[in-house]
């Protein structure tokens, strides 16, 4: 019997298989986590934890949020079987151009995909900009009616998907809703941001301190996600957020719709 052989490193050569496929099983079932929640919820101690997303990340399973101490399976994981594929495939690609941007946006940047009436934060650069009053954004749900990245989805997703989504939005009967529910006003925002290519939210509707613009990201296959970009209501006026920033961050929406693959 051979070195390798040796009944000792075969049974650990198997429990490292065993838990590194755990592991891959339990990131793709919630989407993401961190290391130390992997640890708690498989019994994992933690540097074994730690040695095993190192290969699976090595062998391209997962990948780690640039922005944050998050995993996510990858498209080649997902690619196994049901999973994140979309968030995955989408914060992989984004999470280098949002930091590219960052230095000449310098205002925080959301990247949201949408999940169930809500945009779901994917990446973030607050923890990086120097005018962010956020923190710990990833994974926060946004609702669609009062943020921009919700506006944005709405407008620029076919017709089908945007009157599912706000029926369930009116089932789900939140006050602060009910006015952007209006048609008239829906009609609006809409005409608004089509014309505009960007959408909206500046009249403290969401976070009464901050305003926000966001981008749709157009593939072929039509709006995958939205990038936004968040800044102080005191500092700066919608007239030159608009005027000093749309541009760019139209073009951050098309760099990372445009390295999507077909």
């Amino acid at each position: 019997m051979s070195e390798t052989e040796k009944p000792g490193r075969k049974s650990e050569a198997v429990r490292a298989l065993t838990r590194g496929l755990a592991i891959l099983r339990h990131v793709n079932s919630v989407g993401e986590t961190r290391p130390g929640e992997i640890a708690k919820a498989l019994d994992i101690p933690r540097p074994s934890v730690y040695r095993l997303l190192q290969t699976l990340e090595e062998a391209g399973y997962v990948a780690f949020s640039a922005s944050a101490n998050l995993v996510r399976v990858t498209r080649l994981a997902a690619s196994l079987g049901d999973g994140s594929a979309l968030s995955s495939e989408i914060c992989q690609i984004a999470a280098p151009i949002l930091a590219e941007y960052s230095a000449q946006l310098v205002w925080p940047l959301d990247l949201t995909i949408h999940h169930n009436a809500a945009m779901v934060i994917q990446e973030t650069t607050h923890g990086r900009s120097p005018l962010s009053i956020d923190r710990a954004m990833i994974g926060s749900h946004l609702p669609m009616m009062r943020t921009s990245a919700g506006r944005a989805y709405l407008t620029f997703c076919d017709e089908a998907q945007r009157a599912l989504i706000l029926a369930h939005i009116r089932r789900l009967g939140d006050p602060a809703d009910a006015p952007f529910l209006e048609p008239l006003w829906l009609a609006r925002m809409m005409y608004e941001t089509r014309e505009r290519g960007l959408a909206l939210r500046d009249a403290g509707e969401f976070r009464a301190q901050t305003a926000s613009l966001a981008a749709p990201i157009m593939t072929s296959g039509g709006i995958v996600g939205c990038v936004s970009m968040i800044w102080i209501r005191s500092a700066l006026s919608t007239r030159e957020a608009i005027g000093t920033y749309a541009e760019p961050l139209t073009g951050l929406a098309a760099r990372i719709a445009a390295s999507m693959p077909d």
